[in-house]
Order: structure tokens, then C-alpha cells, then sequence
């Protein structure tokens, strides 16, 4: 079926892969038009110059570099042909402001950056006389520069250095970067020890190699990771559970242990003291109070291993279904080896889009009505009016299209693990299961995913908009304002991990019914209200799971590094190496992972909903793997001659024992 309307079932029966239709096609209009103002603003900075001005730069009377100008009102020397200056010149280019992040300094429009230093204005006059390039102000002639008065003012500061053009942008910057100096030691402290910084930097270079195939090392242990760690979640379950339990038990003894010592130290030490004065003791009564002190630390480390024992027993076989999902989720990436590459086209697609978004930014900052600043007397760009807006405009664009490229890697997930489940026969996969998921997310369920994306999006702008507030305040704020900030930040930090968590299970029931997102969000929440233990261990128990993960990887690849960089015994020459590697072991791994652990979500509310709607007999078989079947043995009764005991043989006989007794009985499945 086409994209031809959003109708829906009357009655949801839970048939996936069945009665496809487009899902939100509001929000999908909405999510276009929005995506069609973004290019807008692009087209408008390219049509009004600012792309120009980016790209090829403009002096400090308006005239961009390298074509014709249009006169400015108001702004003498506007309206230049520049046609053969092509590049910017700034008179004094060490002249850097470093909290607006930009030079100081009156730009010319030059046909020639100065190709060596020039120490006297004698030097400023051969060199507009041999290369036809005039580095003072235009209005003054090339010839007359040492004789006139002012060129302290309106030639650049001596000693000119040696420049040359950046390549794209023209602007000429200098060959020997000693200028900023002051710059870079305002951005970069690093205690006042340059031979340190430059160490370091020799370090990276000369360890390049090395680098690049610990990462490649990191990226190869990740996708190895995703397969066998469904032979190791076992074994680490459990033995989180052991230390669990064994430091919850051994606390508790320590705290009763020191409660007795104390107390019987401080039976002694009163008997004495009362035998040698008669007079009470000053420090009695803080002795009783530390000893009270340590009797409620026990009584509660008790009651907390107490209750700790008592989830322990009844959520073990929880734990066991988080064992079995790793290991149905090592099954997945088996058939479905693509799965691991997600990250890959994931990160292509975010980092084009940052790069679009970046550019357009910088057009923005040179686009928009010229302005004297009456300081200065230098022309800038400056967005006013209505038109001041497309930069919140554009940087909700970058939010919301971002959230919506993570959301296209749920869906694509959830849509791929989906059609796996819920298939029996998995020699009867699609070939393409990934590209199948992606094919249906494009045909109908892009409005869905725009919509779950711009809920995130209204909850991530506020704390965004909070935190930014909070640094402009820090150290001027009253403590119980910074306190209110920080409880806000963190509410609505909780509340976009709370909406994460569920707009990704609704992704996945809009996989299954092709419903719209407001009614899968809602059946997904029954479900996982109906299983709160189960989600509640699953997201304990395999989050640290997947968090010792990460720490293998990221040790390993340290060990390796450190083998590998070994010969290279100045310590600090390959200490920011490694860190670097572990960084980027950490990022991959945390990447890699985090599709195993949206992998192992999707598996759980399919087998929620395969256990909620079905219960093995005729026509409603359980579609779930073997490892997951012996966690749900249903205990079925029928007479021992009833036909549907012999029907039922196939689908039990893999998960459930059977128990015969007389002819006249019940047989217990």
C-alpha cells in the first residue's frame, strides 16, 4: 500500500509485518516544510552575498573581494571593482580580539599577499610598484607612501610579515605564526611549559601509525564483542551478582563488628572511669552517640541487604531472561551482520549534516544589512529585524535534525530485529533485512519518526537554554538559584532519557502494527508496565553488562598500546597517544554497544508481546527462540486423550516437560 492516508486498524491483534500503512503524515508534512525552510536559509546567505562574502571575504568598507560591488549609502570607498584583488588583507593581523574570537583590524581587498617581510614604508612603495598590489587604504596612491602623514593610520603596523593565502578562503594570514602567540596562550595553558606542549605534539606525530591501528584494533574488538558477548553475559551476570550480594552481606557484618567493638570498648572505658571519679564524664554523651550512629548504620545496611536478598531470590529468573537476551542478540548479529555497520552510516550521515549546518552558520554570520560601526569606522554584516531569527531558526534545525537521524537508526533497528523475531523459519529471512527495514521507513513511517525526534527536541532546548544560562552566571548567581538550575537541569535531563527510552519502544511498535506514534508509545508503555521488574533488571543488570563491555574494550586496546609504544621510553611522549586511543576506543565501543543494547530492547518487548498474546497451542505459537522459550513454560491442562495433545508435541516438546497419567486424568504440559 502507498502513502495514501494513516488509517489504522480498528482492533491492534499484534501481526506484524501486516496491513502496512504510512504512519503521522502530518508530522511528515510538517518535518518537509521545515527541512524546506532550512534550505531556504541557506538560499537566501547565498543569494544575498553572504556565501560570497564567506568564501572570497570583503574589505572594511562592504566591497567583496574578487568581483564588482554596489555602492553602500552612507560608506565612502564602497562600490569598488575588485575584480582583480582577490584576496583580504588585514593591516594589523596579530591584532586579535580573543573574546569576540576575531581581528581587530582594517581589511583591504589586495591583488597580492606580501610574499616577504617588509620592514620600512620604502618597502610598501617597491612592492605596489613591482607587483601592482597597494597594502595601504585605497585613497592613497602607491607611489606617495613614505612621504604621506597618513600612513601611520592607514598602512599596516611595521614590520609587515610574510603572508600567504589560505587556500578556499583568500585571506592572507602569516608565514610565521609567532603573532598569536598571545592567542594561543590564552586558549592553550598548559603550565607555562611550551617544551612540554611540543613534546607531546612530537609524540602524536611521531606515533601516527601506531594510533590509527589501535583504532582500527578498538573498531574490530567492538564488532567481535557484539557476537561473543552472548557467551560471556552468563558468566558476568553472575558474578556482578556474587559481588553484589557477598559486598551487600560482608558490609553489613563489618558495620555489626565494629558496633560490638565499639560498645564493649565503651563498657570498659566507663567502668573504669567511673571507678577512678565519681563525677560523670564530659565526653560520655558523644561516645553513646557514635555508638548510636553505628547501631543505625548496621540496623540499615541490614534492611538494605535484607531486601537485596529477598529481590535477589525472586528476580533471578529476570535475570536469567537477561542472560537469554544477550544470547538471542548474539543470534541476531549473526543473521543479521550488517546490523554492526549501523554506527558507520549513522555517524556519515550526522557528520554531513554538522558540516551543511556549520556552513550555513558561518554564511549567516556574513550575511544581512551593512552597518558603519561608528567606533571604528568599519562596515559589518549583521542580521536585523524578522531576519534575526533564522539563527534560532537554524539552530532548532540542528537539534531536531540531528535527533531525527538517531531516530532513523532506532527505527531501522527495531524494524530489522523485528522481522527476525518474528519469523519462524529463519532460513526464510529477507536477503536484505536491513535494507527491507529501511525501505519501509521511507515509504511510511518517516512522519512517526519526525514526530518521536521533536518531542525530544522541546525537552533537550529548555536544559539547553537552562545550562546556558547557568554558565553566564556562574559565580554571580545566590546558592539557592544555582541550586534551582541545577534541580531543573537535571529534571528535564532525566525526563529526555525517560522519552528516549520509550520513543525507542515505540519505534518498535510501530515496526510490528503500523500504528502512529502516539498510540504505539502508548501500547509500548502498557507493556512495560505489565513487565516493570523485567525492564527494571534488564536495564540494571544489562546496562553494566554492556558498561564492563566498554571497559574491556578500552582496556585492551590500552594494553596493546602500551605494548605497541613501548620502545619509545619518554613517558611523556606517548601518554596523549594513549589517551587519545582510549578515547576513541571508548567513543567506538560506546557506539557499537549502544546498538546491541537497542537490539536487546526490541527483543524484549517482542517477546513480552509474544508471551502476553500467545501460549503455544494451535494458531497461537510462540514465535520466540528456544533460549527464551524455557523461560516461559506454560503450564497447560487437557485430558491425555485430547487431540490437542498431539499437536502440541512439536511446539512443547523444545521448552516445556510433559507429565502423563491415567486415561482419566489431566495431562500437565
Amino acid at each position: 500500500m502507498g502513502c495514501c492516508g494513516s488509517a489504522e486498524r480498528p482492533k491492534r491483534e499484534w501481526k506484524p509485518l501486516e496491513d502496512r500503512s504510512c504512519t503521522d503524515l502530518p508530522w511528515f508534512l510538517l518535518f518537509t516544510l521545515f527541512l524546506v525552510g532550512m534550505c531556504g536559509i541557506c538560499g537566501f546567505t547565498i543569494m544575498t552575498g553572504g556565501a560570497a562574502r564567506l568564501v572570497f571575504g570583503y574589505d572594511s568598507y562592504g566591497n567583496t573581494c574578487g568581483q564588482r560591488n554596489e555602492p553602500i549609502e552612507g560608506v565612502r570607498l564602497s562600490g569598488l571593482d575588485h575584480t582583480d584583488r582577490k584576496f583580504v588583507f588585514f593591516l594589523d593581523p596579530c591584532n586579535i580580539d580573543i573574546i569576540q574570537r576575531k581581528i581587530k583590524s582594517m581589511a583591504l581587498c589586495v591583488s597580492q599577499c606580501p610574499t616577504e617581510e617588509l620592514a620600512t614604508y620604502h618597502d610598501l612603495k617597491r612592492f605596489a610598484m613591482i607587483n601592482g598590489s597597494e597594502l595601504c587604504s585605497y585613497e592613497l596612491p602607491g607611489h606617495k607612501y613614505p612621504q604621506l602623514p597618513e600612513r601611520f593610520e592607514k598602512c599596516p603596523k611595521l614590520p609587515v610579515p610574510e603572508s600567504k593565502a589560505l587556500p578556499v578562503f583568500n585571506r592572507c594570514t602569516p608565514v610565521d605564526i609567532s603573532c598569536y602567540a598571545k592567542f594561543a596562550e590564552a586558549v592553550v595553558t598548559f603550565v607555562s611549559d611550551n617544551s612540554m606542549l611540543n613534546r607531546l605534539i612530537a609524540g602524536v606525530a611521531a606515533s601516527k601509525e601506531i594510533i590509527v591501528g589501535l583504532c582500527l584494533l578498538a573498531l574490530v574488538l567492538s564488532m567481535i564483542l557484539m557476537v561473543i558477548i552472548r557467551y560471556i553475559s552468563a558468566v558476568l551476570v553472575w558474578i556482578l551478582t556474587a559481588l553484589v550480594v557477598l559486598g551487600s552481606l560482608g558490609g553489613t557484618s563489618v558495620l555489626w563488628w565494629l558496633y560490638i567493638d565499639y560498645r564493649m570498648t565503651m563498657n570498659e572505658t566507663m567502668t573504669k572511669d567511673l571507678r577512678e571519679t565519681e563525677e560523670p564524664i564530659d565526653d560520655m554523651k558523644t561516645i553513646k552517640d557514635h555508638a548510636q550512629g553505628l547501631l543505625i548504620y548496621a540496623v540499615s545496611a541490614t534492611v538494605f541487604t535484607g531486601i537485596l536478598l529477598l529481590l535477589m531470590l525472586f528476580m533471578r529468573k529476570r535475570v536469567a531472561l537477561t542472560i537469554a537476551l544477550f544470547h538471542v542478540a548474539g543470534k541476531v548479529f549473526i543473521h543479521l551482520p550488517l546490523l554492526a555497520l549501523q554506527p558507520f552510516y549513522t555517524f556519515l550521515a550526522l557528520s554531513l549534516f554538522w558540516v551543511y549546518w556549520i556552513m550555513v552558520l558561518l554564511f549567516l554570520g556574513t550575511t544581512g544589512n551593512p552597518e558603519k560601526n561608528e567606533d571604528t569606522g568599519l562596515v559589518e554584516f549583521r542580521l536585523t529585524g524578522a531576519l534575526q531569527y533564522m539563527t534560532w531558526y537554524h539552530a532548532v534545525g540542528l537539534i531536531w535534525i540531528s535527533e531525527f537521524i538517531l531516530a532513523c537508526q532506532q527505527m531501522t533497528v527495531a524494524g530489522a530485529v523485528v522481522t527476525y523475531y518474528f519469523t519462524r523459519d529463519k532460513t526464510k529471512l529477507p536477503v536484505t533485512p536491513i535494507l527491507s527495514s529501511v525501505l519501509r521507513l521511507v515509504r511510511y513511517h518517516l512522519g512517526t519518526v519526525a514526530k518521536g525526534s521533536f518531542i525530544i527536541t522541546l525537552v533537550k532546548i529548555p536544559r539547553l537554554i537552562l545550562m546556558y544560562i547557568h554558565n553566564q552566571l556562574k559565580g554571580k548567581e545566590n546558592a539557592c538559584a544555582r541550586c534551582m538550575l541545577k534541580t531543573c537541569i537535571c529534571c528535564l535531563w532525566c525526563l529526555e532519557k525517560c522519552l528516549n527510552y520509550l520513543n525507542q519502544n515505540a519505534y518498535a511498535a510501530t515496526a510490528i502494527n503500523s500504528t502512529n506514534f502516539c498510540t504505539s508509545a502508548r501500547d509500548a508503555f502498557m507493556i512495560l508496565v505489565e513487565n516493570a521488574l523485567r525492564v527494571a533488571t534488564i536495564n540494571t543488570v544489562g546496562d553494566f553488562v554492556l558498561f564492563l563491555g566498554k571497559i574491556l574494550i578500552v582496556t585492551c586496546t590500552a594494553f596493546a598500546g602500551v605494548l605497541a609504544l613501548n620502545y619509545q621510553r619518554d613517558y611523556t611522549e606517548w601518554v596523549l597517544p594513549l589517551i587519545i586511543v582510549c578515547l576513541f576506543a571508548f567513543l567506538v565501543a560506546h557506539c557499537f554497544l549502544s546498538i546491541f543494547e537497542i537490539v536487546v530492547d526490541v527483543l524484549f518487548l517482542c517477546f513480552a508481546i509474544d508471551t502476553k498474546y500467545n501460549n503455544g497451542t494451535p494458531g497461537r505459537e510462540f514465535y520466540m527462540d528456544k533460549a527464551l522459550m524455557f523461560l516461559k513454560m506454560p503450564t497447560l491442562s487437557f485430558p491425555c486423550k485430547h487431540p490437542i495433545r498431539e499437536s502440541l508435541k512439536p511446539v512443547m516438546s523444545c521448552a516445556v516437560h510433559v507429565r502423563y497419567v491415567d486415561m482419566h486424568s489431566t495431562c500437565q504440559f
